[in-house]
């Protein structure tokens, strides 16, 4: 039985078509086969002034600079504001939603982009060495997965140009954040045969990896003080559930399924489980504080729900204490993160959306 959803297979509904990559991947707000239905409003009381920067497409981990001035994310929209693209490329905007800008090449796909310190180049993988084309997706299936595509880690100045590669191994390398103090680079790689977190130097040096349980590890991102890092992970425990893993993986694809929540040392010491509840947790990042975690999930769809389920965000202490959730509009909000001066909060939704398959990035002050 590989990879069981606990709760009436809900992951089915769930993951959809963009690539669990996720520094946080978008997967889970694709599965609707029809438009999410108008809700009433629902009071939010951590979100104040909400703003909708995009409406159009598929938008999603948008991702504050340093400064505090810009977003990096990734879209199937152009800045032409015409062209739809199959799959992402990256570009920048302000935190308004003008002065969009692509800053990856424009070829194959890309995913997982995020601003060096200093604002002035960007993080970002793709898989334009291997192919200009959008990879191809997988047929589907009666449970959803998605392909390991050959992803490699670049940076980019933020105005398009001297691009560098940060990795060349073959297969998945992806799921790429930077320390905040501008030494390391945390990523996903199946370079050692399974989806493992490793990290490196800012120039691609020096790789180091950080997990070793079987099973697939990723979207990790670091605390201010950089010496932590917090990430999602399945680790499959039977043995026929960790044959069915190995699998899928020899072929190049996985299984979504439940993922919880863990911290780890920056050196991959001290792994602590936070979250324990069977579901789909995902999109982890830490509160400027550094004691919480504002995450996805779809803990507060009942388990015995039909069709689709909403996923929300939602606050834990890094100890797993005091849980809350955060947001009550639209079926799909994920991908959080804060300004650097903690004062505003930036997501993906399908809130306000009327066509399939469609959602956007908001931002919003935040309300402690």
């Amino acid at each position: 039985m590989a990879w069981k959803f606990r709760t009436n297979n809900l992951a089915a509904w769930a993951i959809g078509a963009v690539l669990l990559t996720l520094c946080s991947p978008v997967w889970a707000a694709e599965s609707a086969t029809q438009p999410a239905a108008p809700q009433k409003s629902i009071a939010e009381p951590h979100l104040a002034n909400i703003t909708q920067l995009t409406f159009s497409g598929k938008n999603a981990e948008a991702y504050f600079s340093p400064d505090g001035y810009k977003l990096v994310y990734q879209s199937t929209l152009e800045p032409d504001k015409k062209t739809l693209r199959s799959c992402y490329q990256i570009y920048t905007m302000n935190l308004n939603g003008s002065n969009v800008r692509r800053v990856s090449t424009g070829l194959g796909g890309t995913t997982c982009s995020y601003y060096f310190p200093g604002s002035r180049r960007v993080l970002f993988s793709s898989t334009h060495f291997v192919g200009t084309q959008c990879p191809p997706k997988l047929p589907r299936t009666e449970h959803y997965r998605w392909a390991l595509d050959n992803y490699d880690i670049f940076s980019m100045n933020v105005a398009g140009t001297d691009l560098q590669r940060l990795t060349s191994a073959p297969g998945y390398d992806a799921e790429a954040t930077i320390a905040p103090n501008g030494r390391s680079v945390v990523f996903t790689s199946v370079r050692d045969g399974d989806l493992d977190i490793y990290s490196m130097d800012i120039d691609g040096r020096h790789i180091t990896r950080l997990t070793k349980e079987v099973g697939y590890d990723g979207g990790a991102f670091y605390s201010p003080d950089s010496k932590r890092i917090v990430y999602r992970a399945h680790h499959p425990q039977a043995e026929d559930e960790i044959k069915a893993y190995q699998d899928l993986l020899a072929q190049n694809q996985v299984e979504p399924s439940n993922l919880e929540i863990f911290i780890m040392n920056a050196d991959g010491s001290k792994k602590t489980q936070i979250t324990d509840n069977g579901r789909s947790n995902f999109a982890p990042f830490f509160f400027p504080d550094g004691k919480r975690i504002i995450y996805s999930s779809n803990i507060a769809t009942p388990a015995d729900h039909q069709g689709r389920p909403s996923f929300h965000i939602h606050v834990i202490g890094d100890d797993g204490s005091t849980p809350e959730q955060i947001t009550f509009n639209g079926n799909f909000n994920s991908f959080p993160m804060f300004s650097p001066d903690g004062k505003q909060l930036v997501w993906s939704s399908d809130r306000n959306t009327t066509a399939k398959g469609a959602f956007n990035i908001f931002i919003a002050d935040w309300i402690p």
